[in-house]
């Protein structure tokens, strides 16, 4: 791995963005997205708060953080074009990096604007909310794809991956899924925290809001059932016919649905607060953005015979 001031960088901004990410599910779990009223970019018709409460602090905080995260990708764009010649891969990285930015951005105003937080429970919230974790993921998996491309790692194709492609497509799959559900069930666990374990098997039906309730025993069966695929994933690319990085990133891929699972139950156990639930958040961003660089070390090589 080689690693110059652009690859630091690039690095650095994908930790950042963990972070951004961890700050805007502790607004959701506060119920502080109201924070800045129905205003945006403004907060509560104001560039600068005056006066805030906390949850203020904490909506303007994670916009404040937002906004941040959004011109170093610009500067990453920038660099990447200044730094890189014409069809290097880096280019493409940054370039999809920016634009999943930029949407990620418009799926957030659209919250704001639409009014689809605090306690909102509509359908339209589940939605955007399923949508905004799905472009988190590409937006992840794009910045992490221009650090490994920076840091020395050549360029692949996703064409022609034989049976390995399929098997790293469908653990991509798998873990949109079980984050669509991880995500819907969290906003379940705020708008109606759980007073006991098994919650989900005496939700009552009260109207749209019962499978909100419902989710909180059907993620857990999901993410157990289908994460087991993680495991045969990472031993699959152990082989001694892979590289030191890919069999490294599977048994990290291993290690980390081993972690996912225990800190799933503790979250459980412990009636779902903040702090797990973002522990359990970054566990599976990690999840993810191993996932992408275990693939990438993988299609690297040749697929035939697999």
């Amino acid at each position: 791995m080689k690693l110059n001031r652009f690859a630091k960088f690039a690095w650095g901004i994908l930790i950042y963005n963990l972070w951004v990410i961890l700050w805007g599910a502790y607004v959701r779990a506060t119920g502080s997205g109201a924070g800045c009223g129905r205003h945006w970019p403004t907060c509560n018709g104001e560039v600068i708060p005056v006066e805030p409460r906390i949850q203020t602090l904490i909506e303007f905080s994670h916009r404040s953080s937002s906004g941040l995260a959004l011109v170093t990708i610009l500067v990453l764009l920038f660099w990447a074009f200044k730094a890189y010649p014409k069809g290097h891969p880096v280019r493409l990285g940054a370039a999809l990096s920016t634009l999943f930015m930029l949407t990620e951005a418009g799926l957030g105003a659209g919250l704001v604007l639409f009014e689809l937080v605090a306690e909102d429970t509509s359908m339209a919230r589940v939605y955007s909310m399923a949508l905004h974790l799905i472009n988190t993921f590409i937006l992840l998996s794009s910045i992490t794809l221009t650090c490994f491309w920076a840091s020395g790692g050549p360029f692949f194709t996703l064409k022609g991956q034989g049976k390995q492609g399929a098997k790293i497509y469908l653990g991509l799959a798998f873990v949109i899924l079980i984050g669509v559900t991880g995500a819907v069930t969290a906003l379940g666990d705020t708008l109606f925290p759980p007073q006991q374990l098994g919650a989900g098997f005496m939700a009552d039906g009260e109207g749209g809001v019962y499978f909100l309730k419902r989710l909180r025993i059907f993620h857990p069966i999901l993410a157990t059932s289908l994460g087991l695929y993680f495991v045969y994933l990472g031993l699959f690319f152990r082989a001694n016919r892979y590289s030191v990085q890919t069999r490294q990133m599977g048994a990290l891929l291993a290690i980390i649905y081993g972690v996912q699972v225990a800190v799933g139950a503790l979250n459980i156990y412990l009636h779902v607060p903040a702090w797990s639930q973002l522990i359990h958040l970054l566990g599976a961003d990690l999840l993810w953005i191993t996932l992408v660089l275990l693939g990438a070390n993988a299609f690297t090589r040749d697929p035939e015979g697999d």
